[in-house]
């Protein structure tokens, strides 16, 4: 029997389809669990499935040449992955390791494929997906030429807080990354993360409260990075 965590409906990609057509493509995939800290897959490998979380959260990471790892994003349950390695059959570019217990629905290739083609919802919002990471790479590659760690730190902070309500320039990031998550984020060490955090604390910019970082003046942050942008 299947268990209630498996099931494509939270996903977004697959919001076009009736339900029994959303049935027999759950029918049509394999579903895993996975605790806490296990790789789903690793960079290099061969596969070509694409994965939907179905349930917890997952992590896309890659390694630097020097060996460090580097954090790319967070995939939330509704969100999906592998699509590059589905779409032209080469090495995973990335690997992907769960954060949380997690449920991950694994499609085949062909399938996903055939969704593509045959539901022109599923195939815009895979173009749309794609452009979105090539942006935020693009972003990304332009911070580490321009930007030293620190406003890589104030840029990775801004990207991960949320607006909270409590003013027009303050957002909250809960929960709060590890020190050295917020590291292997912006290509650094956890002490230069926390030497950076401590002194925008100092500067009246950050507030540690419980459970969650408050950046207190978002503006202020952001024309810090765009001055630091434009020094380089």
């Amino acid at each position: 029997m299947r268990r209630r965590s498996e099931t494509l409906a939270g996903a977004a990609l697959f919001r076009s389809l009736s339900p029994d057509e959303l049935r027999a493509l759950e029918d049509r995939c394999l579903w895993r669990r996975v605790e806490a800290g296990q790789w789903i897959i690793d960079f290099e490998d061969e596969g070509t499935d694409v994965f939907v979380v179905a349930a917890g959260l997952v992590r896309v990471t890659i390694r630097a040449i020097s060996g460090r790892t580097v954090i790319l994003r967070d995939i939330p349950a509704g969100e999906f992955f592998g699509e590059l390695a589905a779409i032209d059959g080469k090495a995973r570019s990335a690997g992907i390791v769960a954060v949380t217990n997690a449920t991950v629905a694994c499609m085949p290739a062909p399938l996903f494929r055939d969704c593509i083609h045959r539901y022109p919802d599923v195939c815009d919002q895979v173009m749309v997906l794609l452009a979105g990471e090539i942006r935020k790479l693009a972003t990304r590659v332009n911070e580490f030429n321009t930007l030293d760690v620190r406003h890589r730190i104030y840029a990775e902070l801004l990207r991960l807080a949320r607006p909270d309500g409590r003013g027009e320039h303050s957002a909250t990031i809960s929960p709060p990354p590890p020190h050295a998550d917020l590291a292997a984020r912006v290509s650094t060490r956890r002490e230069a993360v926390s030497r950076e955090l401590s002194a925008l604390e100092r500067d009246g910019l950050l507030e540690k409260r419980r459970g969650a970082l408050v950046l207190l003046d978002t503006r202020r942050l952001r024309e810090l990075v765009r001055q630091a942008a434009e020094e380089d």
